[in-house]
């Protein structure tokens, strides 16, 4: 059974906005941290945003003031909104998520941005 779930994923132009979704099998609060990364074609993964049990978030200085984590506990999901995307954007967004010892990771949606 896969642990999560993403969503959300699209063609979007430059300027757009688009919301993913992580939902995951089980309750939320049993992962430390929850986050997103993503992955252009030759550059390396990195880190988007993350956010906490407690609710504490961090994001990557590229997507600081445009990208938006959020939680919802009742539904067990993470939310990434993307707001004024640029064409550099454009990844496999994945999400991730780490319990005691073990990170999941979700199968990756394609966000693709034109100018």
């Amino acid at each position: 059974q896969r642990q999560l779930v993403e969503s959300g994923g699209g063609l979007v132009q430059a300027g757009g906005s688009l919301r993913l979704s992580c939902a995951a099998s089980r309750n939320i609060f049993s992962f430390n941290t929850m986050g997103w990364y993503r992955q252009a074609p030759g550059k390396q993964r990195e880190l988007v945003a993350s956010i906490t049990s407690g609710g504490i978030t961090n994001y990557a200085v590229s997507v600081e003031g445009r990208f938006t984590i959020s939680r919802d506990n009742a539904k067990n999901t993470v939310y990434l909104q993307m707001n004024s995307l640029k064409p550099e954007d454009t990844a496999v967004y994945s999400c991730v998520a780490d319990a005691a010892r073990v990170r999941y990771w979700g199968q990756g949606t394609q966000v693709t941005v034109s100018s």
